[in-house]
């Protein structure tokens, strides 16, 4: 298992011990929302949902520094978690689609392209 794809706390951008903020860069939901569900957890039920968030605090390992190069690549593993199927089509369909553009380029490039030669040979 990639180490993009396990969950950590996010204890930079976390408020209480940042349980939250892991969850929302796991999803890919925002940490707000989930702070306003936890905090609705908690006063609807006897403690059950502290109980848990403070397990989840003590046994899940702190997110590695420099996880992601940038905003785009921690959208990608998102998707990657939330759906690997779809992620996987999306690539074969950029692999597609980059062939087809070379293939199109080659056929340019081969072809018999009387301008294109004649601007060869001048370089020449």
């Amino acid at each position: 298992m990639s180490s993009r794809t396990k969950f950590y706390l996010d204890k930079q951008n976390g408020k209480i011990m940042g349980v939250c903020s892991g969850l929302a860069d796991y999803t890919g939901i925002e940490a707000i929302w989930l702070r306003v569900g936890m905090v609705v957890l908690a006063l609807s039920t006897s403690g059950t949902v502290i109980l848990g968030y403070l397990l989840i605090a003590w046994l899940a390992p702190n997110k590695p520094a420099g996880l992601y190069e940038g905003p785009e690549e921690q959208k990608f593993w998102q998707g990657v978690r939330s759906n690997p199927k779809r992620t996987t089509s999306e690539v074969r369909s950029k692999f597609r689609d980059i062939d087809r553009r070379l293939a199109d380029i080659e056929m340019y490039y081969t072809s018999r392209n009387t301008r294109l030669a004649d601007e060869i040979d001048s370089l020449r």
